[in-house]
């Protein structure tokens, strides 16, 4: 116990250990601030919606009460993807894919990917939440702390009286690791008590979730930093060799994978989507409507009996060219789909031998903002898309008028994605990632 206490007092008498500690917590508030600024923006949106939709039927009802098929063509109606207080720590596709959805009974297609006007230059440069902090920053403290950890005994010329005072030259470097891995996880739970506070974030399985995989993400930096330090090499040649591999992990190997994922997995199908989406709509005026209403009962045999009227313009054949446009454009919209399923999947499976690339993944499903969620999300969407049609569709095809409809009913819908936590499947690719790191460095342990 004496040992540890010599070696934390030589270490927090360090100015820049100081420095190096206070910088990051620093860094770290600035995060769970901005953070914090992005839950009160998406939790005001959800208030605005709640207070909008009442107002905006009530407006629609009062111009179009007799025309309930052009009422239903301005009528928007909110669904909701449910906010997680984690997504302050991982914002993820949250700052470019909008939390709520205004819906109206018209082609799904055309409404999907709806979204916020945002700065392109904002969207460029990305934010600077405390899961980037983490996975980006706190690596880097870890090599400013641990590079001379051996080299700095050699190039002092106190290596052998260490070698021949301590019980074990392993259990003398480990401990001074260790006082320093202490401090740097204090500082992070430092940092994550803050944003629970300042966020409002509940103990649950996922936050604590993230806290452990945050720390084994930091073991697997020491444990690198280990295999280096044991080389004996110079303090130099560790800090060059450690900020390499800070960059090939961090920044190399990811835009390498990003490249490789978007060149095996294209997708001309997103400007195809909405070019058959456009076309199957559009060119319904031109087109027989016997033919339009024809496709339009193949998909909704149930309305059938409302027959086929040609007589002009009229609702049943104005809706069932809307139709048209996402049936046309289904082939398209499926393939579009699967391509980005597998976009993720691929990335996931390449990340979990990249730790930083996975710890983001994770943390991104921990905080429900990670795209296959944002996917699921959309799917649910178009599920309340289509509970709408099926709804109004034969208020509007009778020609009844809006007041035989209790419009109490429609107040906001919410998404929610149940997700368990797999604390084993969570943290496991990171525990073996710096047992392996350790198994490589069984050789230069036996040589010290």
């Amino acid at each position: 116990m004496k040992t540890y206490i010599l070696f934390l007092q030589q270490c927090i008498r360090s100015k820049e250990v100081w420095i190096s500690l206070l910088l990051i917590t620093v860094l770290g508030i600035i995060a769970i601030n901005i953070g914090n600024k992005h839950i009160e923006r998406q939790q005001q949106a959800i208030a605005e919606v709640n207070e909008y939709q009442k107002t905006h039927v009530d407006r629609q009802i009062a111009l179009h009460n007799d025309d309930l098929g052009l009422l239903l063509y301005y009528t928007k109606f909110s669904y909701i993807n449910s906010l997680n207080p984690l997504a302050g720590i991982s914002i993820g596709q949250t700052d470019v894919n909008p939390i709520v959805k205004q819906i109206t009974i018209k082609t799904f297609e055309a409404q999907r990917f709806d979204t916020d006007l945002v700065n392109p230059m904002n969207l460029q440069s990305g934010n600077l939440d405390l899961s980037f902090v983490i996975i980006y920053l706190f690596p880097l403290l870890v090599i400013v702390l641990s590079f001379n950890v051996v080299s700095e005994e050699t190039e002092t010329g106190t290596w052998q009286l260490v070698a021949i005072q301590a019980t074990s030259k392993l259990r003398f470097i480990i401990s001074k690791l260790a006082i320093r891995f202490v401090l740097l996880v204090s500082v992070l739970i430092l940092l994550f008590c803050i944003a629970k506070f300042v966020m409002n974030i509940p103990f649950t399985s996922r936050f604590l979730a993230m806290i452990a995989l945050a720390i084994c993400y930091i073991i697997f930096w020491f444990a690198l930093s280990f295999f280096v330090i044991i080389h004996k090499k110079t303090s130099g040649f560790n800090a060059l060799l450690l900020l390499s591999a800070w960059l090939v992990l961090l920044i190399l190997i990811p835009a390498g994978i990003n490249s490789y994922v978007s060149l095996k997995y294209p997708v001309p199908e997103a400007l195809s989507t909405a070019i058959a989406q456009r076309d199957g709509y559009h060119v319904k005026w031109d087109t027989d409507k016997t033919a339009t209403i024809a496709k339009f009962y193949k998909h909704y045999p149930q309305f059938e009996k409302y027959g086929y009227p040609t007589d002009g313009f009229n609702w049943l054949w104005y809706y069932a060219m809307q139709q048209m446009g996402d049936d046309d454009s289904k082939k398209e919209r499926e393939a579009l789909n699967k391509k980005i399923r597998l976009r993720e999947q691929t990335s996931k499976k390449l990340a979990t031998a990249v730790p930083n690339m996975y710890i983001q993944l994770i943390f991104n499903q921990l905080s429900g903002t990670s795209m296959s969620q944002q996917l699921n999300y959309l799917d649910a969407t178009r599920q309340f898309h289509e509970k709408l049609r099926l709804f109004f569709y034969p208020t509007i095809f009778e020609g009844k008028k809006a007041d035989v409809i209790d419009w109490s009913q429609f107040t906001p819908e919410y998404y929610k994605e149940r997700l368990p936590v797999s604390w084993l499947q969570t943290i496991l690719p990171m525990i073996l990632a710096s047992l392996f790191i350790f198994l490589l460095s069984i050789p230069m342990i036996k040589k010290l």
